[in-house]
């Protein structure tokens, strides 16, 4: 597994399995989000089969699926509120971590500097420079 940490209690990460889940425990995560679409996993690795292994493995799980066109301040907000702002110590993940770290960024956006959260992400090997724009003011 490649988990990689923004904040204290909020980490992101290319596609989990189900086997992952007493792992990702162990890591002290409690709660998972996932933020890849089912039109591009198998059938083992859906949001539904993720979710069955996550609550019998003691995770709470919630699902918000995410591509670059459904990343609205509506959408973001709601992704906010299921992963970065809960008091879990939640994982999202999708196919390589990009969308779950941006959705990330969207949300902190006009509540940190622009640089800061660049950095951040920059940190956990995402590259989101090109964003400083948008990441300058609120957007949610």
């Amino acid at each position: 597994m490649d988990i990689r940490q923004l904040t204290p209690t909020f980490y992101v990460s290319p596609q989990i399995d189900p086997a992952d889940m007493a792992e990702l425990r162990a890591a002290g995560i409690t709660h998972i989000l996932c933020n890849r679409p089912d039109a591009e996993v198998p059938p083992s690795h859906t949001a539904a089969a993720i979710r069955t292994a996550a609550e019998a493995a003691g995770l709470t799980f919630a699902e918000q699926p995410l591509t670059h066109q459904s990343m609205v301040p509506d959408v973001i907000a709601q992704n906010r509120s299921l992963g970065a702002g809960t008091e879990a110590v939640t994982l999202a993940y999708c196919a390589s971590g990009t969308r779950s770290t941006i959705a990330w960024a969207l949300g902190e956006a006009g509540t940190r500097d622009a640089d800061q959260i660049i950095n951040t992400a920059r940190d956990a090997g995402y590259d989101l420079s090109h964003m400083r724009g948008v990441l300058a003011e609120p957007f949610v």
